[in-house]
């Protein structure tokens, strides 16, 4: 295990032990859709919820649920950590955005912080790691759309000295010039085009081997005043 992968596992343990105050409570919500028994599962111990009620409850709309902030932040621990590992089947993008209806952001500082050191190893792991069990897109989705920023991600990518994981990055959003639409998000929450196109035509063009990134199409989406790197 690398250095990075020991840090995220340490955030992820300390992201355990800071939910680890909130207790079980009486779940109520669409009995169409789980059932007395479901409710009652999810109602009691965290780590006796099974995977796949786990991943259903971790996709579902918050109106399945009487109180949706509270029984997401009592999951966040193993819905994060199934996530991050790649044994969560559930879209990346959709837990970001359940996360941001849950107000994440607002809870606890204890729980807010911990998340965000988690968002923080997961990301500088990623960037060292080739594959991840989660590509570098999805993760950089993933925490863009929770944190609702892109800049300090792309800035911690450029202070990296390893791009291990940069061409498959740009030969997946380049597929029939996405990047030029791209939005991040389940919902398309996030509009990541002009950022990242930016970053990609300045700040990392000496370091990407990709001939089409010089192609005029993408040099006249650049923001006016933006000189691009060749």
């Amino acid at each position: 295990m690398s250095r990075y992968e020991q840090q995220l596992a340490t955030a992820l343990d300390a992201l355990d032990r800071a939910f680890a105050s909130e207790e079980p409570f009486p779940v109520s919500g669409c009995t169409y859709c789980y059932g007395d028994e479901g409710l009652a599962e999810l109602s009691g111990p965290l780590d006796l919820i099974t995977d796949d009620l786990l991943s259903a409850v971790a996709a579902k709309v918050p109106s399945h649920w009487d109180d949706f902030p509270r029984l997401y932040r009592r999951l966040a621990p193993r819905i994060v950590r199934s996530a991050v590992t790649g044994r969560l089947h559930v879209d990346e993008n959709l837990i970001a955005s359940r996360l941001v209806a849950a107000e994440w952001t607002t809870w606890d500082a204890p729980l807010a912080g911990a998340l965000h050191d988690v968002w923080a190893a997961w990301w500088h792991a990623t960037l060292r790691s080739r594959p991840g069990p989660v590509s570098v897109r999805d993760t950089l989705s993933l925490i863009t759309v929770a944190t609702g920023a892109l800049r300090p991600w792309l800035d911690i990518w450029t202070a990296t000295c390893t791009d291990a994981q940069l061409a498959d990055f740009i030969d997946d959003v380049l597929v029939e010039y996405e990047i030029t639409e791209l939005h991040m998000g389940f919902y398309d929450e996030y509009d990541a085009s002009a950022e990242l196109l930016s970053w990609l035509l300045t700040e990392m063009r000496d370091r990407a081997d990709d001939a089409r990134l010089d192609e005029p199409y993408l040099l006249s989406h650049l923001r006016p005043g933006t000189d691009a790197r060749r």
